[in-house]
């Protein structure tokens, strides 16, 4: 199916996809939204921004102060090329260079912060606040958007994770192993799941699905019925 669609609010509706790192969220999003003719909102791709900034300034994860100030002059903005959505930080493309193991373990840290959640989650609001948007992240429907029209909580098995996470690694000639990957994938959860500010967890209305076994067709499949019943249901 494709074609754009609009319902609820003036463009459409919110749609939260949450879940832990490497459940394919990313993808799911970004091929869901053209479906629908949504804009994909890639919030982890906005911690892993800051967290690539503060890497480079220097600035220290425990330093409030600091990272705040760093959220106000960072520039965060999505274009989309021949395609594919780029991730653009002051002007600058870093769609790969927020991709890195070193920014993927210091984005954990970073986004436990209070001034970085608070200054990307006013952002985040204001991009999605008109509909027609799907968002995918750790706390969308908990915390973004806990009054979004439609639900997901996307996981996947830390197995299955790291193996995804392995794969695309080693696609790329950057060394790694097996077990390092679901190591990080398990560390990941735990660090995600008990951190004190926006914790990752499910929101009691999301539609739960679990990746594991499933073709990402499977998913954009169940996902795509689920959305497309709602806007029905708005008329």
């Amino acid at each position: 199916m494709s074609g754009a669609v609009s319902a609820g609010r003036r463009n459409g509706l919110i749609v939260a996809i949450d879940g832990p790192s490497g459940a394919g969220k990313s993808t799911i999003t970004r091929l869901l939204a053209e479906r629908l003719g949504y804009i994909h909102v890639d919030t982890g791709a906005m911690f892993r921004a800051i967290a690539l900034s503060a890497g480079r300034s220097g600035v220290a994860v425990d330093d409030d102060d600091a990272l705040a100030e760093l959220c106000r002059q960072a520039d965060i903005t999505f274009m989309r090329d021949d395609g594919c959505c780029r991730v653009m930080l002051n002007g600058e493309d870093v769609s790969a260079a927020i991709r890195t193991p070193e920014i993927s373990a210091l984005t954990s840290r970073i986004s436990a912060k209070k001034p970085v959640r608070d200054s990307l989650l006013e952002l985040q609001r204001r991009m999605g606040q008109d509909g027609g948007v799907i968002l995918e992240g750790r706390d969308i429907g908990t915390v973004v958007f806990p009054d979004a029209e439609v639900k997901f909580f996307l996981s996947a098995s830390a197995e299955e994770r790291g193996r995804r996470r392995y794969l695309e690694l080693t696609a790329k000639g950057e060394a790694a192993t097996l077990e390092e990957t679901i190591a990080e994938a398990v560390k990941r959860d735990r660090q995600d799941e008990n951190r004190e500010h926006a914790p990752l967890c499910r929101a009691v209305d999301a539609v739960e699905i679990d990746s594991t076994g499933l073709t990402i067709e499977d998913v954009l499949t169940a996902m795509e019925r689920i959305i497309r019943e709602k806007l029905k249901a708005c008329g």
